[in-house]
């Protein structure tokens, strides 16, 4: 098995994903969708021979002990990728995810003007958030490369493994490995405000020791920006107080109303071709709002019509906003749109023109918006 040339097609045929595994033909995922490639499938010596080729011997001795291994690498004159082995079955089987060389603005990106405006903000936390495959890693990249080329700081970053390559220009990138750079995150983080940062980028944020270094770094003047895997800005919250105990809870919903600049959380969701895919975004600003809504648990769930009222003087938004938008531009169906919603009945009705009469929420979003939308029908 030439896995170069399988990798090759791959970049050529603009997928994300390459999978790999015994007795099944190649499958790439393409816009989304997987599209088995037209290769025959491997043998357990084909895919032995593959971990060989690519794993390094201490990836190799990691590997056999753990039976699964994440890692990024460079093929010269393709392109660069994050990679996971694992077993399944018995044998080996893998997934290789296309890494970008070259790093997006958020315009090319489709993102909301807005992201770069965050990007550049002195200090506080803002988190990109997403399910696996919503393009977290690549928004973040771009926010990176946005302070690489306007400002003047301290960038390290911690991550497992390092995705995206900065190159430094105005500013320092410092980048950290997971198991090759540092133990773990927790050893990273613990040492990281000795280091002189001024923006600390964390791969992820996955247990509570991690969000309270991350909290405590914003709390102290530092810029953080990381990723969690919730679908929402409500969601978000919610899983940030849910990692500690009942009795530290009203504390970090404290320090959290204090240092959450944003939330971006992000759904990706094919155009009316199907050729690619467009980013709908949800932007939680922290304004003084939603810091009570934070601070007061009974308030929390107001957190989403905050969100929909502030369209115009926060630049704030919703799912089902940024749908519309795409909808409205013609750049995504209605079936798309609606199936990608979070509330596909109303969505439909908004599309159609009709709210209820006591519902307002969304009467700044259609005001700003009225040239391209139909008449407001009141029921």
């Amino acid at each position: 098995m030439d896995i170069k040339r399988i990798l090759t097609e791959m970049i050529e045929r603009g997928a994300s994903d390459l999978h790999l595994k015994v007795a099944t033909p190649p499958v790439l995922r393409i816009n989304g969708s997987l599209v088995q490639a037209d290769y025959p499938a491997p043998t357990i010596q084909e895919m032995l021979a593959v971990t060989q080729q690519i794993l390094t011997p201490g990836q190799r001795e990691s590997f056999e002990r753990t039976r699964e291994i994440d890692f990024a690498f460079g093929v010269p004159g393709v392109a660069r990728f994050r990679a996971n082995f694992y077993v399944q079955r018995g044998s080996v089987a893998m997934v290789f995810r296309h890494v970008p060389v070259e790093i997006r603005s958020p315009e090319e990106l489709g993102l909301p003007t807005v992201v770069k405006d965050l990007a550049v903000r002195p200090r506080g936390m803002i988190l990109v958030t997403g399910t696996v495959g919503s393009g977290k890693s690549t928004t973040l990249a771009s926010m990176v490369d946005i302070i690489n080329r306007d400002c003047a700081r301290h960038v390290i970053t911690i991550e497992d493994p390092i995705e995206f390559l900065h190159k430094d220009r105005r500013s320092i990138i410092s980048q950290r490995e997971v198991g090759c750079d540092t133990e773990s995150y927790s050893d990273a983080l613990r040492y990281v405000l000795r280091q002189d940062p001024d923006v600390v980028l964390i791969g992820e944020i996955r247990d509570a020791e991690s969000m309270k270094i991350a909290l405590t770094a914003a709390d102290t003047g530092h810029l953080v920006l990381s990723t969690m895997h919730t679908t929402d800005a409500t969601q978000t919250i919610s899983r940030i107080i849910s990692f500690f105990p009942p009795h530290q809870q009203q504390e970090i919903r404290y320090l959290l109303a204090s240092t959450l600049q944003a939330v971006i959380s992000q759904r990706l969701v094919a155009d009316v071709d199907g050729l690619q895919r467009y980013p709908a975004c949800e932007i939680l600003i922290t304004t003084s709002t939603i810091r009570e809504y934070i601070r007061d648990p009974e308030k929390t769930v107001l957190i989403r019509q905050a969100i929909q009222e502030g369209f115009v003087q926060y630049q704030m938004q919703t799912f089902d906003q940024s749908l519309m938008q795409l909808y409205r531009e013609g750049l995504v169906s209605l079936d798309i749109a609606t199936r990608a919603s979070s509330n596909p009945h109303e969505f439909l009705l908004r599309i159609k023109g009709i709210q209820g009469s006591s519902d307002t929420t969304w009467d700044r979003f259609e005001k700003e918006t009225e040239e391209e939308s139909p008449e407001i029908t009141r029921i």
